[in-house]
């Protein structure tokens, strides 16, 4: 695995083995970025939920987002996240949160531009997590929210006010994108 484009194109990156995690494909990262790329002009602030290796993460701020927190509650995850920060030199741009996806989502206060979640495809828990996403101060006007999934787990078209405005399959992935409708 490895950073696919910006200024850490090519650096690899660790990914804890033996503890379930699916880091996200090459292809997949370049399909969710490329849809991004389309949607948002507006890379200041973004959301790594579900981190697992950060990959996600880090792919955003070689892209040249401005900050990015990561969500992640497997403390030796988040040692992996911090060390390919630390190898991308992209540390300075970016905070950890090891804690789980539903308490961040209540205790952090920024609004940001893209989130991207990448959680576990066993976890059908997610459709609670992106309801409670939808109710929360974290989604502005203009935030992108990106939840890659199995294609065995079919999310809703709307989540609060979130609505789904496309869907692609790669693979054993899907990648759901949703935006704010009034």
């Amino acid at each position: 695995m490895r950073v696919i484009a910006g200024e850490a194109k090519g650096h690899p990156l660790k990914y804890p083995k033996g503890t379930g995690i699916r880091p996200a494909t090459d292809l997949v990262r370049g399909a969710v970025f490329a849809i991004l790329e389309n949607m948002t002009d507006d890379w200041s602030l973004v959301l790594d939920a579900f981190s697992g290796s950060g990959a996600m993460g880090i792919e955003a701020l070689s892209r040249g987002a401005g900050w990015v927190d990561f969500i992640e509650r497997d403390p030796r995850c988040c040692a992996i996240i911090k060390e390919n920060l630390a190898k991308t030199k992209l540390t300075e741009r970016a905070h950890i949160f090891c804690t789980v996806v539903s308490k961040a989502i209540d205790f952090l206060e920024k609004e940001y531009r893209i989130i991207v979640m990448d959680p576990p495809y066993a976890d059908t828990g997610i459709h609670d997590i992106v309801t409670q996403l939808a109710k929360s101060r974290l989604i502005g006007e203009d935030t992108v929210v990106v939840v890659t999934h199995s294609p065995h787990l079919t999310l809703e078209e709307k989540y609060g006010s979130l609505t789904m405005v496309k869907e692609h399959r790669h693979g054993d992935s899907c990648i759901a994108v949703y935006r704010k409708k009034e």
